[in-house]
């Protein structure tokens, strides 16, 4: 099966793991990424504002792009599916908003319609439902056996769950059914699905600081050892506020590590 892929600003930057990790497990389970050409950045923060347009323009040319071959479109950073997603179900179902996008597209040298016909997913959907989760434990050359990891799904995975659709807002298991997969024990804590606060990191330093903590604690009270997150802004949260008591990884570096294709 071949995906388009979209990788997103910070994976080419800080989130190198993220990426260089899910790439080298897709090529061992059997599906290939393909790099959508001239990608721009999404942005990263889905834009509210009805009338605006530029902001969703980026969006819409990957989602275009993957369109136009054919393929799904696969991200990995959680707000890069995010954003993604929601302009894609913006472009479904806002007939204002569409006109005005297309419009715009119009007057560009290579001029096209998009009406939301994408079909966006994240690496994790692809595992499930894909490869599914039988076959990646038929895989796993080094079970991650006592390793006690907690899943941080934060919030841009799992809500809106209308538009997301990525499982269930409030008790999700993907994470959880991925970390049994590869051999570990998965530590189930009410915190998850919550909040770090990433976004408000730079403005509101204490609340932020306080909200991963708050996180950290709950999972550690049940026997979490490390996190694992989809989420280059939650890792960045959460390692900077409790590294040293809990760490957080890129769920990818465990993948590859279990598949034995971890790179030193």
């Amino acid at each position: 099966m071949v995906y388009s892929y979209y990788p997103g600003c910070t994976l080419k930057t800080k989130a190198k793991e993220l990426d260089k990790n899910a790439r080298l497990c897709a090529q061992a389970l059997g599906f290939t990424l393909e790099e959508v050409e001239a990608w721009q950045c999404c942005g990263a923060v889905y834009p509210m504002g009805t009338d605006e347009i530029a902001t969703k323009l980026p969006a819409v040319r990957a989602l275009h792009a993957a369109d136009e071959k054919g393929q799904s479109i696969v991200t990995l950073c959680s707000a890069c599916h995010h954003v993604l997603k929601r302009v894609n179900e913006d472009m479904r179902q806002d007939k204002d908003l569409r006109t005005k996008v297309n419009n715009y597209i119009a007057q560009e040298e290579e001029p096209y319609t998009y009406n939301g016909e994408a079909n966006v997913l994240h690496y994790l959907e692809v595992l499930r439902d894909q490869v599914g989760f039988d076959n990646l434990a038929a895989k796993v050359k080094n079970p991650l056996a006592g390793r006690k990891i907690g899943a941080y799904y934060g919030c841009m995975l799992l809500r809106p769950s209308s538009v997301m659709q990525f499982d269930d807002p409030e008790n999700p298991t993907i994470f959880e059914d991925f970390i049994k997969a590869i051999g570990a024990e998965p530590v189930v804590y009410p915190y998850r699905n919550e909040c770090c606060g990433g976004y408000i990191s730079l403005k509101e330093k204490e609340m932020a600081e306080e909200m991963a903590g708050k996180i950290a604690d709950n999972a550690l009270s049940k026997g979490a050892e490390v996190l694992i997150t989809a989420c280059p802004l939650c890792l960045y949260n959460m390692d900077k506020k409790t590294g040293e008591t809990l760490p957080t990884v890129y769920f990818t570096e465990f993948l590859a590590e279990a598949l034995g294709i971890k790179e030193e």
